[in-house]
């Protein structure tokens, strides 16, 4: 029991001091891991300071060794747990850290397992008042804690930018950082391997469009067709454009919609399948080798339970479906918000195309579609880092108002919910632009409006396929190069803008390395949640709607070289040390993954049949083409094809004749559709074009499904050698408990001793 408070007065801070001093001795040679931080001030507060003593006094009852050391504007406790403390640990997990480490080290535990047993007991630690570290902390009695980082010469070498090509050493860093961050790195290190391949079959169908840049008979028809007038685009555009001033971009929407298309599309669902089965047979290969097949989760958190309190209770599953509900209520709702937001950005493109039309600028008048197209993709990009704080805020209020029972479990419906909010964020914009842009517009002299003023934004004259390109490569280059530079610069600047503030190291070796650690910039529960959600995303645009944009994987494949050394980087160099946190899989993270790859599936079917000209092409080709009237014909079968595509529209239709430049000498202009010419009702070619495309989706995910699913039983999970090593140590415990086999007397002895009595 601690000393008797006396009533506050003039001799109470010299008894704390005391008591704090008696309560903290402790031997020089001992080693700490972990550090609690309270400002220097706090010592002259006799309240704060009794905090501080209760606190450190219930963790003393505990098992656990303190030491303060002050500097100028600090005070420092190490904390360190007894030997008694890992007795208890083994004692309630037998086999801990696997049987190879458990023979190694029979009196001790690994350095990461001593963190995670502190750092936990300390955050579930509670002065006599009830109050816990984060209450004190928030009362201004605690500034923070951390583990320390030790010198690790091995990962200060990987933690470098010349060490890009390296090959990653996962051991040492889950020796250090823990399981946890040891399986993000591995799964990031496979994840940049295998989009080498995906990247070149990206690039090489992105160099087959060059190759074909001039050889395209479309766009030859656009390039040469100086007699075919297009209708104006919106009330921007008042003036008729010659569909052969679309020339390059036409050739520009060749490279990448192309008849390569299909077949890569088609290649990166295969890719997604081969690369998560893969990927689990490293897993289970890895947690082997670490000993973590018969690791529980629930049993660890049990265990440091156990270890904070004895009398722990406890607290078993629990399900309320009015809580069910009200979530599922809240998360549609916002769920509804994002859909809102891309509307909203659909109300700035129509604004922004009124706007730039009436520019003095004569650029932005003539490419009125491309400056929005561009314009609306940044307005995007800072949309989804507004929308990120938002999402992750809501995400954690939704996590406290269900009560999870466990803080791995607070973490999967968390990263659920979160995920979940970040997709639409990120991807309703391009869902707009792919599915929605430009065909709910009606025809010229009859279009939809906005409150009835603006009329709705056509897509770019080369067709949809540009624009949903354009906005891909803005939005994936921004998040993988501002992104990542404000990734590295902001805690590279922070750290040296918190080291020119700090005062001047201290002379003890001890307490100028834990002066280091504190000027090392701060880490929280979601520091490598954030990196994982980071790659998530990344992914999801590597992967959906990449048969618009062939180059996401080698755009990601770049990235990720940066990335993997930026992280190393942030982890040793810059931040303070992650709390180590043992796990034998990704998590929830492997769920998001295997979700995001049937979206793919279905995205890329979608874009191929509805957003690029595939399906009109391959139709036109068997069906209207003038190859099916002459056999042997020399003519390009889709000869022909760009004024099939096109409808006519009068002039005299217009509501507004006169408003268009140049319009008394025109009597018909052609638009993107498939109208009669006088009625402009749909014709049977485009409920024909319809049906192909809807029969294109169904056969393109069924056959790329079915791809997948035959990948992933052809790839087993687990491989052999996993499961016979597994099979072997389970009969070799077998063997160990089997009792002696009895002997039984053979016929031969029973006939001896008889002779004997005889």
């Amino acid at each position: 029991m601690g000393p008797s408070w006396a009533p506050p007065g003039p001799a109470l801070p010299l008894r704390l001091h005391l008591a704090l001093c008696l309560l903290l001795q402790t031997e020089a040679s001992e080693q700490w891991d972990y550090v609690l931080v309270a400002d220097l001030r706090t010592q002259k507060d006799p309240q704060q300071m009794q905090q501080q003593w209760q606190f450190l006094e219930e963790l003393r009852r505990k098992g656990f060794h303190t030491k303060m050391i002050k500097d100028q504007k600090q005070v420092f406790f190490g904390i360190r747990a007894d030997n008694s403390i890992f007795d208890l640990y083994r004692t309630l997990l037998p086999e801990p850290e696997g049987l190879a480490r458990r023979a190694q080290q029979a009196s001790s535990v690994p350095v990461t397992t001593g963190i995670r047993i502190v750092n936990f007991v300390v955050q579930k630690n509670k002065t006599s008042a009830g109050k816990t570290f984060e209450n004190l902390v928030k009362d201004g009695v605690f500034e923070t804690s951390f583990p320390l980082h030790k010198e690790e010469q091995q990962l200060k070498t990987w933690a470098q930018w010349r060490g890009m090509f390296r090959k990653q050493p996962v051991n040492e860093i889950r020796d250090y950082f823990g399981e946890k961050v040891a399986l993000y790195f591995a799964w990031l290190g496979w994840y940049t391997y295998m989009l080498v391949p995906a990247a070149l079959m990206g690039l090489v169908i992105f160099l087959s469009g060059f190759s074909l840049f001039e050889a395209s008979q479309i766009s030859k028809e656009i390039c040469e067709a100086d007699n075919i007038l297009m209708c104006p685009l919106g009330d921007h555009s008042r003036r008729y454009q010659r569909l052969s001033e679309t020339c390059t971009f036409a050739k520009l929407t060749h490279l990448f919609d192309n008849d390569g298309t299909v077949v890569f599309a088609i290649f990166m669902a295969l890719w997604a399948t081969v690369f998560l089965e893969i990927w689990k047979r490293q897993r289970a290969s890895v947690v082997l080798l670490w000993h973590l097949y018969g690791w529980d989760e629930d049993q660890e958190e049990m265990a440091l339970e156990l270890i904070n309190c004895p009398s722990y209770e406890l607290r078993l599953h629990e399900h309320s479906y009015l809580r069910s509900t009200v979530i599922l209520v809240l998360t549609l709702l916002m769920i509804f918000l994002m859909i809102g937001m891309a509307h909203v950005l659909v109300v700035y493109r129509v604004l922004a195309s009124a706007l730039f039309s009436s520019s003095a600028l004569p650029f932005l008048e003539e490419q009125v579609t491309t400056a929005v197209v561009v314009t609306g993709a940044l307005v995007h990009y800072v949309t989804i880092v507004i929308m990120t704080k938002v999402n992750k805020l809501v995400a954690l209020k939704l996590c406290d108002f269900e009560k999870p029972r466990t803080f791995s479990e607070r973490e999967s419906k968390f990263t659920i919910r979160f995920f979940t909010l970040q997709f639409f964020a990120h991807f309703s914009s391009l869902i707009y632009i792919a599915f929605i842009l430009g065909r709910i517009n009606g025809h010229p002299g009859k279009s939809t409006r906005l409150a009835g003023l603006w009329k709705l934004e056509e897509c770019h004259a080369s067709g949809c396929m540009m624009d949903l390109f354009v906005q891909m490569a803005i939005i994936m280059g921004l998040k993988q190069t501002l992104s990542n530079c404000v990734e590295y610069l902001g805690p590279w600047l922070a750290h040296k803008w918190r080291s020119k503030q700090a005062s001047a190291p201290a002379r003890d070796p001890e307490l100028r390395d834990w002066q280091r650690n504190y000027l090392l910039n701060p880490v929280n529960t979601f520091s490598l949640f954030d990196e994982f959600m980071e790659m998530m995303i990344q992914y999801g645009f590597t992967t959906i709607f990449v048969a618009a944009f062939p180059l996401a994987p080698l755009l990601a494949l770049l990235s990720n070289l940066v990335e993997i050394r930026l992280d190393a980087i942030k982890m040793v160099r810059l931040q303070r040390r992650l709390v180590p946190r043992k796990a034998k899989d990704i998590g929830t993270w492997l769920q998001v993954l295997e979700t995001i790859g049937v979206l793919a599936v279905i995205a890329n079917g979608m874009v191929i049949a509805f957003t690029s000209e595939f399906i009109p092409r391959v139709v036109y080709k068997y069906r209207y083409s003038p190859c099916l009237k002459e056999a042997n014909s020399t003519v390009d079968c889709l000869t022909g094809y760009v004024n099939h595509s096109l409808s006519v529209f009068y002039t005299k239709d217009f509501q507004k004749p006169d408003g268009i430049e140049g319009s008394e000498n025109v009597t018909h202009c052609r638009y993107r559709d498939y109208r009669h010419p006088h009625h402009y009702t749909l014709t049977k070619k485009f409920w024909f074009l319809l049906a192909i495309r809807l029969a294109f989706v169904i056969l393109f995910e069924h056959v790329a499904l079915c791809i997948k699913l035959i990948a992933a039983w052809f790839v087993p999970d687990v491989p052999q050698s996993v499961k016979n090593s597994i099979l072997e140590k389970k009969y070799e415990k077998m063997k160990e408990r089997q009792p002696p086999t009895p002997t039984h007397p053979t016929s031969a002895s029973i006939f001896s001793a008889r002779s004997t009595d005889v």
